[in-house]
């Protein structure tokens, strides 16, 4: 990812980090859970348009799931038939994925330190994250408010010297950098709408929910709320350096991944991600925007999915930061 943002600061033409981002995100989740990258090449074209489609609908409003006898208006606005669509290829896209497991594996004795996770699937007989909208949203923000930013890289460049790339051990005294990020989370939690299920009769502020009724708990607005929040709609990263609030569903008045027993699984792999990569972006790179525009007339329109992203691709002017002259 850094060598290609180089290769565009050479010809000083702008990157379409919506794009490199959201590849970055689906080569670490594919490494780790497949084995391989699936983001070059014709099944790497196949794979982006399925993932898309699957975040598409997974994300859409159905009427059905609110008022039940009107679920047959499913199989009439064709809803029923892509599902079913999108469940059959991606059937055969990971069918095709365990059969090249299940090859290997035969070929081959595994060594323990090198499994991914389908091939320990295999063993014992047996989501795409949603990374890449963070570092989005954490990069628009730090464009809207430079002073930020600057502050920012002022950090990470003191700890990691004449270093080239940040690695997880340069990270433990990075706290601005932690704060920075869980303050995107808090404005744009990764999922803000987190859906569940009701198990049993419960009654919450003198109304009763049904078991089996599906009610969704609002993270994006937890997030806002005046009565835990100070300011609430300023970015101000400097409020988690004098909290002990942190993103890890501890603390209710911050859940940008959901808590409890159904709370996402991924969450030190998603931090670990997020923050190696965007202090690399930080620490090589000098931001800007295209054609003189400025951070605050950024067009932050936003679209809905499996959660808010940004509905036009964030286009950006990376310039090679000489790391040495800065130290």
């Amino acid at each position: 990812m850094v060598e290609k943002i180089e290769e565009c600061c050479s010809s000083s033409s702008s990157v379409n980090l919506s794009q490199v981002l959201m590849k970055l995100a689906n080569d670490v989740v594919c490494r780790v859970a497949l084995g391989r990258k699936y983001s070059d090449g014709e099944d790497g074209k196949k794979f982006k348009k399925l993932l898309g489609d699957f975040v598409e609908l997974l994300g859409c409003f159905f009427i059905g799931d609110y008022i039940p006898w009107l679920s047959w208006l499913r199989f009439v606005n064709g809803f029923d038939g892509k599902l079913k669509k999108v469940a059959k290829e991606f059937d055969g896209f990971l069918e095709k994925v365990v059969q090249e497991h299940v090859d290997d594996y035969k070929k081959r004795e595994i060594k323990e330190d090198y499994k991914d996770f389908a091939d320990i699937l295999l063993h014992v007989q047996n989501e795409n994250l949603l990374i890449d909208r963070v570092f989005i949203k954490a990069i628009i923000l730090l464009l809207r408010h430079p002073n930020i930013m600057r502050k920012l890289q002022a950090e990470i460049r003191s700890i990691a010297g004449s270093k080239t790339h940040i690695t997880e051990d340069n990270l433990e005294g990075m706290v601005y950098l932690k704060a920075v990020i869980k303050e995107t989370l808090r404005l744009h939690p990764a999922v803000p709408l987190i859906p569940r299920v009701s198990r049993t009769q419960v009654e919450i502020n003198g109304y009763e929910i049904q078991p089996g009724c599906h009610v969704y708990i609002n993270a994006w607005a937890i997030g806002r709320d005046p009565i835990s929040w100070e300011s609430p709609e300023e970015f101000n990263p400097y409020r988690f350096l004098k909290s002990d609030v942190d993103d890890k569903a501890h603390d209710f008045r911050l859940i940008p991944f959901g808590s409890g027993r159904r709370g996402c699984p991924g969450i030190q792999f998603a931090m670990a991600v997020i923050e190696i990569a965007l202090a690399n972006l930080i620490h090589r790179f000098d931001w800007g925007l295209p054609c003189g525009e400025r951070g605050e007339d950024l067009d932050i329109s936003e679209t809905f999915g499996l959660g808010i992203h940004k509905k036009f691709p964030l286009i950006a002017v990376p310039a090679l930061c000489d790391i040495r002259a800065n130290n």
